[in-house]
């Protein structure tokens, strides 16, 4: 398998640099105190703008060292259209930095401009090597006279090549899996879902054994939630590679039940999957991977709640959370696991590091062919592959096992007769 060229832009050490002249007294004199960060927005054409804290520092402008900096690493990713787009014509960031709160009143910012800088990049060669294009203090004023205050900001573009894969059709079709290197689309898996509503907590095809499956946890994790005619259970999606051996799954484990009293799946008890590798010598002994738990947020805007967690070997309970957020039902989002991301879980994982992967997932009612992108450095072979293609399955199919009660799910996850009277 080759990957596609993929470029990560990356705006670190972020610092403000305030001039004696206008320092504050107190927060009340508009520019926050040294205890209170500003601001930035960073603005790059035809990518969604992005909006970071800014700490002040002491440091001063000669210091050789970059300061000391809390703020996350802002990042813009630049794939393959992009890169081409962008091939010998330089890109200008755009760095606006604020004083005052970050929110909005009466449709205006509360934020006050304080200056701006402007660096222009490159990306020529960034696919094959890192580049730095500014690590430094920037001038935010323009008047020569008068003292201004400055920016530290480090600016770099390094090459993450990725895999990317695309569904065939929707996951509860048992569609093909295509890998994607430009114009070629060249299948590389194939699927086959299940839905079993007379399984008890999870359905497994015949030549699959759970022997390295303790099956206390398929007790601690299902029982208790079973509700006739009011659950929807038993889903599994395997996927098999071209010579058609199973070298993936996610089984639906815990079943989706409305809360009491309502037609949606709370967050106090939501549904889970296990996303299962191969393990040993045999291709009939499985191990689980990965957890992921889904349900309908409540809110102002309607939400698909999510939470994925690596499985340890000291069992479920024990499992590292990575990735947990909420995307919109009607917009769908992206599924992400990304270590540099500023509210990403992986960071505790050593064998984590930087972007992991990526799925696309649309909103409920349309139709769905989940677009994966995996990072090269998580993947060893095409069952590590195939592990995040049913993830990506999984937390699509979660779209549909969260859909509300009174409606009606599409034929291909009714098994009988009775699941159209439910």
């Amino acid at each position: 398998m080759d990957p596609c060229p993929f470029v990560r832009l990356i705006i670190e050490s972020l610092s403000l640099k305030l001039p004696l002249a206008t320092k504050p007294a107190s927060s009340s004199s508009g520019i926050h105190s040294s205890a209170t960060p500003c601001f930035c927005k960073l603005r790059i054409k035809n990518f969604p703008p992005q909006t970071a804290i800014i700490p002040l520092s002491s440091a001063t402008h000669s210091d050789p060292h970059p300061p000391d900096s809390t703020t996350s690493a802002i990042n813009f990713h630049l794939d393959p259209p992009a890169l081409r787009r962008l091939q010998g014509k330089p890109m200008l960031l755009t760095v606006s930095v604020y004083t005052g709160g970050m929110g909005r009143s009466c449709g205006f910012n509360c934020g006050k401009v304080l200056g701006r800088v402007a660096v222009v990049i490159n990306i020529d060669g960034s696919v094959t090597k890192p580049i730095v294009f500014q690590n430094g203090w920037m001038k935010l004023g323009n008047e020569a006279d008068k003292p201004a205050a400055s920016l530290h900001l480090k600016v770099r573009t390094e090459p993450d090549p990725r895999f990317l894969f695309q569904f065939g059709g929707e996951p509860e079709c048992s569609p093909v899996v295509f890998q994607i290197q430009g114009n070629i689309r060249q299948p590389v898996f194939s699927c086959k879902f299940s839905a079993d509503r007379n399984s008890r907590s999870r359905s497994l095809p015949s030549d699959f054994t759970m022997n390295n499956i303790n099956r206390g946890w398929m007790t601690t994790f299902s029982g208790g939630k079973e509700k006739t005619g009011r659950e929807r259970k038993g889903w599994m999606i395997v996927v098999h590679d071209l010579s058609g051996s199973s070298i993936a799954a996610a089984s639906m484990i815990t079943p989706f039940v409305p809360s009491q009293g309502s037609d949606r799946v709370s967050r106090s008890n939501p549904g889970a999957w296990l996303i299962l590798r191969p393990h040993g010598a045999s291709i009939s002994n499985w191990k689980p991977w990965g957890r992921l738990e889904a349900w309908r947020e409540r809110g102002p805007v309607d939400g698909l709640g999510y939470k994925f967690e690596l499985v340890t070997n000291s069992g479920m309970t024990s499992g590292i959370p990575i990735s947990e957020g909420t995307m919109n039902i009607k917009k769908g989002g992206k599924f992400c696991i990304d270590e540099t991301l500023k509210d990403s879980r992986a960071s505790p994982l050593s064998n984590i590091k930087g972007f992991v992967m990526s799925s696309s997932v649309e909103g409920e009612g349309k139709t769905s062919k989940p677009m994966v992108q995996v990072g090269v450095q998580h993947v060893t072979c095409m069952a590590d592959a195939a592990l995040f293609v049913a993830l990506s399955a999984a937390i699509d199919l979660s779209m549909d096992a969260c859909k509300l009660f009174s409606r009606k799910l599409r034929k291909e996850f009714l098994q009988d007769e009775q699941d159209f009277m439910s």
